[in-house]
């Protein structure tokens, strides 16, 4: 059966991460996608860096120049949905923004993705992923001893709080604005309209503060939540990770009593059944009591191996999960069964490895197309499905308006 986007084209503006990502995904299901490179881009130059291009098309254009600003017009008629990740105005400065555009092709699906919204004051300020990460609060870098353990990705030697390694308000508002295409191509079928998609990194990384236990205090009672504090927040012996003897991770996740309930038997400790979660820890770090059983429990957990004590948790129904280092996660079995790594064949450079398809669809499957390509490598075959001539493409090439 064809993909599920099939005779959908997409024209990528998209310069970092949030843009080409989002088109990437729908590239995966089926969309024609047309990547727009700007001249001199350092991003996703070659195959082996250029994941978020895979399966599309890569032309080069300098939106400074008005006969580049024509031949972008001429792509976004054409297009079905629009993709752009500039600061907000910037697109409309060059007469192709969300507004005009979708004025002139009222069917087009316009999708902005700035860091900050339009209407923030902020708007024209550089937004790249650390200063939403420090705009949101709850996604502030860490610092507090209860992360000690991710001293190799969060915190340097000194202690020093570094961002969170993944973009993750750049991966939220790809993922957040290919749902929202996809619903505005539902309601498109509906309506017969397109819609202008409005998606900031701000609102959709401020959104997952939504799942924060402890926020609703804030809401009603005025308590913030602080770093280390609610029964998520790291220093309660239920829901820890612990150093093993062979100097590899565990961590534990038992919020229910009954799963504490669970550890406390396998590890021989009885008696810590007392230290499960209560009501009272949604507002509030670990206590001495509390910290000194973590302490006992981190001892005990050093006196085997990571896998042994994972084994005889798994047996004991406990939640419990071995923490991989980036090799392990590659190796894992099921991550491979579920071709969440794969290599892709390039033409020139041979296998290239790269995360697979997350969206699993069970009667119109995702699937990787091609590698990144390189850039320019499509401009003949964008510009012949835009009706041009051999002559109006040679002429573009002299005036080095295209490559």
């Amino acid at each position: 059966m064809a993909a599920v986007l099939n005779n959908i084209r997409v024209v990528d503006f998209g310069h970092y991460i949030a843009g080409p990502l989002t088109a990437m995904l729908l590239a995966d299901h089926g969309a024609d996608v047309i990547h727009i490179d700007r001249p001199g881009s350092t991003h996703w130059k070659q195959p082996t860096d250029a994941y978020y291009n895979r399966g599309k098309r890569r032309i080069t254009l300098d939106l400074k120049g008005p006969k580049d600003r024509e031949v972008a017009r001429r792509l976004v008629a054409s297009a079905d949905v629009v993709i752009e990740n500039f600061r907000a105005g910037v697109m409309e400065r060059l007469g192709i923004g969300a507004v005009a555009s979708t004025a002139a092709c009222p069917r087009l699906i316009y999708c902005s993705l700035p860091g900050f919204p339009a209407d923030d004051p902020r708007a024209g300020v550089a937004a790249w992923e650390g200063v939403v990460q420090a705009a949101t609060s709850g996604y502030r870098p860490l610092r507090a001893h209860y992360y000690a353990e991710y001293h190799n990705i969060c915190v340097d030697d000194a202690s020093r709080p570094l961002f969170t390694p993944i973009p993750l308000a750049s991966n939220l508002a790809a993922m957040t604005a290919a749902t929202s295409i996809v619903m505005a191509l539902i309601a498109r079928e509906r309506t017969g309209r397109g819609q202008h998609v409005d998606i900031s990194y701000l609102d959709t990384t401020l959104s997952l503060l939504a799942a924060t236990p402890n926020m609703r205090f804030f809401f009603s009672d005025g308590v913030a939540p602080r770093r280390g504090e609610g029964f998520l927040g790291g220093s309660y012996p239920y829901y820890a990770i612990y150093t093993t003897r062979d100097g590899k991770l565990l961590t534990i996740g038992c919020t229910e009593p009954w799963l504490w309930e669970n550890f406390c038997n396998a590890i021989g400790r009885p008696d810590f059944k007392r230290f499960a979660r209560t009501s009272d820890q949604l507002v509030r770090a670990a206590n001495a009591e509390e910290e000194a059983a973590r302490s006992e429990i981190e001892a005990l957990i050093k006196t085997r191996d990571r896998d042994e004590w994972y084994e005889l948790l798994v047996k004991a129904d406990v939640c419990v999960g071995k923490v991989y280092d980036i090799p392990e996660m590659v190796a894992d079995p099921q991550i491979n069964h579920r071709r969440m790594i794969v290599d892709v064949e390039h033409p020139t450079q041979g296998r290239v490895r790269q995360i697979g398809v997350a969206i699993k669809l069970s009667d119109t499957p995702g699937t990787i197309r091609s590698a990144a390509p390189m850039p320019n490598e499509h401009t003949e075959d964008v510009l012949k499905d835009l009706g041009m001539s051999a002559a109006e493409i040679a002429d573009l090439r002299r005036k080095k308006v295209v490559e």
